[in-house]
């Protein structure tokens, strides 16, 4: 009865073989895992614990990639922790840069943050370079379109000028990316503006305008379009462009305020202030390459806003 079993097993393993070897012939790279990119990549991540970075690297991971570096403040790890490292133990096929500190008003209060900016981009930059990372992609900013200039977009263009210096004399393939304002369900130690205002308006505190009401605009990004946007990049985008990636709309702020403040059934008030130094004042972005490609915004800022207002009633805290 065994000896039955055994060359009844013999006979299984050896079909299952045979169906390997024709599959293989039919698909030969045994990588390919996803809709979006061809081929199943080793990547290595900077600020993969905040708003961004959380999601695309989820999104990436359930794509089929692996994420075999993660480096992030939160954790403990800076940036700088890649100067002169060479000879990462595994091949890195794409490098993600999104560690930046991202608040204007404070860089133009403590430039050092936006110099800080350009110096991450050298030094992941340099990493590639040493390790032979073939492309990456760079997180800059939709803001550096304004005509209002400071030390944080001029981080952001320094990062973006040596990302093409890169290319053109180490063979570093780019893609640079530009978010808008991006939000969503996450509790962002960032305080970005729309966190700050659900937070406040969940306690019935005052919602902040720095500027005037009238003519203050922002272009708002839901974070899965703005995480779909990245996947279509990586499938149908060309290396070494730029793209701007917004909700596609220019939109008040202060009927933001009032429109989060309805949602919430909150009692607080909008208190109007003088506009902050070297803040852009009206953001509209064109993202008519990204449409080019099959890119197309799917979540209105309304519902937008009420998936995150939802998200921050469910937290302890509120």
């Amino acid at each position: 009865m065994n000896e039955k079993l055994m060359e009844s097993f013999s006979r299984i393993k050896e079909d299952i073989n045979q169906i390997n070897e024709k599959l293989n012939l039919l698909m030969p790279e045994t990588k390919l895992k996803n809709k979006y990119s061809n081929i199943s990549m080793n990547i290595a991540i900077t600020g993969h614990k905040g708003l961004i970075g959380s999601f695309l690297k989820k999104r990436l991971e359930e794509e089929g990639h692996k994420i075999v570096l993660a480096i992030d403040n939160r954790e403990g790890l800076s940036v700088d922790l890649l100067e002169n490292h060479q000879g990462f133990e595994e091949k890195i096929d794409l490098f993600v840069h999104l560690a930046d500190f991202c608040k204007i008003n404070r860089t133009v209060l403590y430039p050092a943050l936006g110099h800080n900016n350009a110096i991450n981009s050298y030094t992941v930059l340099e990493f590639c370079r040493r390790n032979k990372i073939p492309k990456i992609i760079y997180f800059s900013s939709s803001r550096i379109l304004s005509a209002e200039k400071n030390p944080y977009t001029a981080g952001k263009i320094y990062g973006e000028e040596l990302c093409k210096a890169y290319s053109q004399c180490y063979g570093i393939d780019y893609s640079i990316l530009r978010p808008s304002t991006v939000y969503g369900p996450f509790n962002d130690i960032s305080h970005r503006l729309v966190d700050v205002f659900i937070r406040n308006a969940l306690q019935n505190k005052p919602l902040e305008i720095y500027g005037d009401p009238k003519i203050k605009t922002l272009d708002f990004t839901y974070i899965d379009d703005f995480v779909d946007a990245v996947m279509i990049i990586l499938k149908k985008g060309k290396w070494n462009e730029d793209y701007n990636i917004s909700g596609g709309g220019e939109y008040l702020v202060y009927d933001l305020a009032k429109k989060i403040i309805e949602i919430s059934r909150s009692k607080s008030k909008i208190i109007i202030k003088e506009e902050e130094v070297a803040q852009p004042q009206r953001v509209s972005i064109d993202i008519s390459k990204m449409r080019e490609i099959g890119y197309s915004p799917k979540i209105g800022i309304d519902e937008g806003i009420k998936k995150t207002i939802d998200f921050y009633k469910k937290q302890s805290h509120f």
